[in-house]
């Protein structure tokens, strides 16, 4: 009555020959990848110290140091302190957003010491956008560059 099916389904791998990664090493890929998203953020908003923690995990889950955005690289001549408010806050919302994805995918894969980084980027950028914008002849405070 019916008629038996000549062609190869399409739900069958076609070639399961290539090597596939794990779930664990596609983790490690994402969380490698918001790191060093967050890494330029940082970098741009000119926190060494945070930036320095942040590059010591990318080495780690990649096992090749990153790439830094250096003053040498900046194209932009303005200091980063002197970053319009309006500026640092976008920047700082960006790096909120980017340490908040890194937990997740640190939270995913068990890693203590990312998620551990992960969130306390993601307090300290909280707190600088709380922070009012510095009025001319105050010296601005850098949070977060523990």
């Amino acid at each position: 009555m019916y008629e038996p099916i000549r062609a190869k389904s399409v739900h069958t791998m076609a070639d399961a020959d290539f090597p596939h990664r794990s779930r664990e090493e596609e983790l490690d890929i994402q969380l490698a990848g918001h790191l060093s998203a967050l890494l330029a953020v940082t970098d741009e908003l000119g926190l060494d110290e945070a930036g320095g923690s942040i590059a010591r995990q990318i080495t780690r889950l990649r096992g090749a140091e990153p790439v830094r955005l250096s003053p040498a690289n900046d194209t932009d001549d303005t200091p980063t302190s002197d970053l319009p408010h309006a500026h640092r806050a976008e920047l700082h919302a960006r790096a909120l957003a980017l340490a908040g994805r890194a937990l997740v995918v640190a939270a995913s894969r068990a890693d203590t010491a990312a998620a551990i980084l992960s969130a306390e980027r993601m307090d300290a950028h909280t707190a600088a956008l709380a922070e009012p914008p510095a009025t001319p002849g105050t010296p601005r405070r850098l949070v977060g560059a523990h």
